[in-house]
């Protein structure tokens, strides 16, 4: 049985166990101690409370107020329950960072599948509100009889029933293992095939993930663009805002990552061979993962910052559970636009 490091949240908390004389050879930096034991438990824990609270308001305002009439307060909903995939791995991992794994075999493989389901369906679903916006925008009128929300509901379900089955061999192959007196949570690869697999997980996060969506978004916004500059109209320019404004901060915080795992693949095929730059890409991948696991928080910023409705929203809940709606109305204080259902939270028409 050979147990074999993976890009795997649970990776970064631990040294790679792989039984081969040149990894035995690299021995790890003083750097990547550090980093572990002092910096991610409390990271973890911060990025727990905040990443929690924020995607629990957004998914309330938009079950409360937005009762999810609009297409996109559909792809929102579940973009914000993907974010929440990885907020309820983190504290497993706080407390993996600084000890053994003390959870169970269960909770190792459940640990690493909803990673990487919640990495899959982030950006599967951050591709599909591009393309709506593309179909919004560019193919306005003929898009109307697609774009409904019964329809984004049942292209959601196929969508997270896609990334739970790429993710199935995370499901499958993660393990609890004895390391000396410790017991560790660990990739168990079968026989003879680990290489394979790892070049294939690996490629996998970066193409299905990241090169073909990228792809795709590039084509619709660039379409977008175009056509607003031809047609300048303000309500449909609002409409794109937010969502470009997510697709930057996702590539943004996943850009490194995945650079990174690409370099790890390179490795694998034994293009890259030195313990120098193994160390180095050890200490990446912590870096970098730690980088992407701090996008779990940012959506819910955005919204708060970059929509309109999404504040009205905050204030009127937070008043009427304070019991002071009525002389919050009276008085003024809840302000902003009406309250308009059928529109999203973040402009007052995303549907057109």
């Amino acid at each position: 049985m050979e147990f074999t490091s993976s890009m795997s949240p649970l990776n970064i908390t631990e040294y790679d166990y792989s039984y081969d004389i040149e990894s035995d050879l690299c021995e790890k930096s003083h750097s990547f101690e550090i980093f572990q034991f002092q910096f991610l438990p409390v990271l973890f824990s911060l990025l727990f409370l905040f990443g929690l609270l924020g995607n629990v308001l957004v998914i309330w305002v938009l079950i409360t107020c937005q009762k999810l009439k609009g297409i996109t307060d559909v792809y929102l909903l579940n973009l914000a329950s993907s974010d929440l995939l990885f907020v309820f791995s983190l504290p497993f991992l706080a407390h993996y960072a600084t000890d053994e794994w003390i959870f169970g075999n269960v909770m190792c493989k459940i640990c690493s599948g909803i990673y990487y389901t919640g990495f899959f369906s982030s950006i599967f679903f951050i591709t599909l509100m591009s393309i709506d916006r593309y179909l919004a925008v560019v193919h306005a009128v003929a898009a109307l009889s697609v774009r409904t929300a019964m329809r984004a509901t049942i292209i959601s379900i196929v969508l997270w029933l896609v990334a739970i089955f790429i993710s199935i061999p995370n499901f499958l192959f993660y393990q609890t293992y004895k390391e000396g007196h410790f017991m560790m949570c660990g990739i168990n690869y079968p026989e003879n095939t680990d290489n394979q697999w790892k070049l294939f997980t690996q490629f996998e996060v970066n193409i299905v993930g990241f090169l073909v969506p990228l792809s795709i978004i590039i084509y619709c916004y660039s379409h977008i663009i175009t056509s607003l500059q031809r047609c300048k109209n303000k309500q449909k320019t609002k409409a794109v805002k937010l969502v470009v404004l997510v697709v930057l901060v996702f590539f943004l915080f996943w850009t490194p990552f995945n650079i990174v795992v690409f370099l790890y693949s390179l490795q694998d095929l034994h293009i890259l061979e030195d313990c120098e730059i193994r160390n180095q890409l050890d200490l990446a991948i912590q870096v970098t993962t730690t980088i992407s696991f701090i996008h779990c928080c940012l959506n819910p910023i955005i919204y708060a910052f970059a929509g309109e409705k999404f504040k009205s929203h905050v204030k009127e809940l937070f008043y009427r559970n304070m019991g002071c709606v009525p002389l919050c109305k009276k008085c003024g204080i809840i302000q902003g636009p009406a309250v308009d259902h059928k529109s999203s939270i973040h402009t007052q028409s995303t549907n057109s």
